[in-house]
């Protein structure tokens, strides 16, 4: 019994766009809404949990329909290939409504200029030290806002000073004053004239929901595919796909410099419409290569042949049992880890891309980049070490590397060293990613271990919906800590509910591979189609 490695690969292609997708929404819409629209943390939060709100509702419906989808390209394909067409197409929307806001914001002039204006001086009654920063020669000189945030002769507030080492550190006045006053001018922007922002949420919420419609069909077409056994090597290379994805978005990232703070106003059409392009691309290999229906009725005739969906002593007619009481309170608590381990996890991630660029002057794309890579060197090696040593246990030992990670980050700030925090930031995700890459291989295989015969969908929509859950209370719960404790909170705050992952994973006794059906795991790359 061999894992087809080459249909996992062409199957991971679905999971390779829609991980494309969310980098480049995770990274660039909070930037959007801070940055060019002028929202709190707080706010910005509640919008970026939006998508997780419609998932609650989307992926379980859409999840248990393509269950009982019978079309000749197969129960997930028609889901994936309409889903990715229309959230690519308002991907690239989303820039519209972006740029005209950015024009709005790109001449300082009248009562506009005068807000801003009124913002600083604000500002300045607890930071006196930044007078020489004169506030009437903006109105003035009418000069677009981007330029005078990054002209160091026109404001003589650097991002950067030297320290007494002579090495370069973030400007606590930059952070405290000019990135603040930035954002309170665009929110001065965006309350006399809400369209843009109006336009944004519009096409926002179109694209959510694009992308809900095909997330469960498109991760359950793995183990539609996948005898149960060989599911967490199968799920670490549909992990390692869609981490390629990430990757291509955040290398994209550098190259336009989105995670630059001088570019706090730059227009992302470009970039949003390459993202796109990459998305279109992978559903076309997917297309051209994956045969579903044959696939997965290869899938069922080995798995009756192999006895893998009878319980002992069971005829293959008889019907599909309900789970006991031990796998009901099992998957309950593999799904309440699932919450904690998200909550953690989803608040860095949907944080970090503003944490990053005014807190600790640092490219986010980098960091995040070092920590996608980390990922994709662990995800294979992960799921050939959980067929021998259990998912339970692998997902333990990653859970542990993560709190550990986003501990130690915690102790990281703008006083920091840069030298400690260009080594140390990047050395910390990497770890993070390896601790993520081990829960993940192993936790959704996990769930639907426990589901039976045709319902595969309906146990992927249990999974998300616990993920999705998390992400929708912590963007809020952790914006609120932000906004009004400090943005030191944030990987305390982390490393807490993923602690709190240890504990509920500690007490599962179901979900995890059989010893006999371990037995059989042949290692060793499969044959071709």
């Amino acid at each position: 019994m061999k894992l087809n490695y080459k249909r996992v690969i062409f199957v991971g292609f679905a999971f390779f766009l829609i991980t494309a997708f969310w980098q480049a929404y995770d990274t660039i819409v909070p930037k959007i809404l801070t940055d060019k629209f002028g929202l709190a943390q707080t706010w910005s939060g509640a919008i970026m949990a939006l998508d997780n709100v419609f998932a609650l509702v989307l992926l379980p419906i859409f999840g248990a329909i393509s269950d009982k989808v019978n079309s000749r390209f197969g129960r997930r394909t028609p889901f994936i290939v309409i889903g990715t067409i229309c959230a690519a197409v308002l991907l690239v929307s989303l820039s519209v409504a972006d740029s005209a806001q950015l024009k709005k914001i790109e001449a300082v002039s009248g009562t506009e200029g005068e807000a801003y204006v009124a913002s600083l001086d604000v500002l300045w009654e607890a930071n006196p030290s930044v007078a020489d920063f004169t506030a009437d020669t903006i109105v003035q000189e009418k000069r677009p806002l981007q330029e005078l945030i990054s002209r160091a002769d026109f404001v003589d507030i650097p991002m950067t000073v030297l320290d007494e080492k002579g090495e370069a550190v973030t400007n606590p006045d930059y952070s405290n004053i000019v990135v603040p006053a930035r954002q309170a001018y665009a929110a001065g922007v965006t309350a006399r004239d809400h369209s843009s922002l109006i336009v944004f949420m519009v096409l926002l919420f179109f694209a959510l929901i694009a992308m809900g419609t095909f997330r469960s069909p498109a991760v359950a077409l793995m183990p539609d595919v996948t005898i149960k056994p060989l599911r967490s090597k199968a799920n670490a290379v549909i992990n390692l796909m869609g981490t390629a994805g990430g990757i291509l978005v955040l290398l994209l990232g550098i190259v336009f410099g989105t995670g630059k703070a001088k570019n706090a106003l730059m227009n992302y059409t470009v970039f949003f419409s390459v993202v796109a392009g990459i998305m279109l691309v992978g559903l076309a290999v997917f297309l051209f290569k994956v045969r579903e229906p044959r696939w997965a009725a290869e899938m069922e005739a080995e798995s009756a042949r192999l006895g893998l969906d009878r319980e002992e002593g069971t005829e293959p007619s008889a019907p599909v049992r309900t789970l006991t009481r031990g796998e009901r309170i099992s998957l309950l608590l593999i799904l309440a880890s699932v919450v904690f381990w998200f909550m953690g996890y989803n608040a860095v991630t949907s944080k970090y891309s503003v944490y990053a660029s005014t807190v600790l002057n640092v490219d986010y794309n980098t960091t995040l980049l070092i920590a996608q890579g980390a990922a994709i060197a662990a995800y294979l090696p992960v799921g050939l070490l959980s067929a021998k040593l259990g998912r339970k246990k692998m997902i333990l030992g990653g859970v542990v590397i993560l709190g550990a990670s986003f501990f130690f980050a915690s102790f990281l700030s703008a006083d920091s060293p840069e030298a400690v925090k260009q080594i140390l930031m990047p050395l910390l995700f990497a770890t993070a990613g390896i601790g993520w890459a081990t829960i993940n291989v192993n936790s959704y295989p996990m769930v639907v271990e426990l589901s039976r015969g045709g319902n595969v969908g309906k146990y992927t929509g249990f999974y998300y919906t616990a993920s999705m859950a998390a992400q929708v209370i912590t963007p809020i719960l952790s914006g609120l800590f932000l906004d009004y404790v400090s943005w030191r909170t944030l990987f305390p705050y982390a490393a807490i509910f993923v602690a709190l992952a240890f504990l509920t994973m500690l007490f599962v006794r179901h979900g995890d591979v059989k010893p006999d059906a371990m037995a059989t795991v042949l290692d060793g790359v499969g044959g071709a189609d």
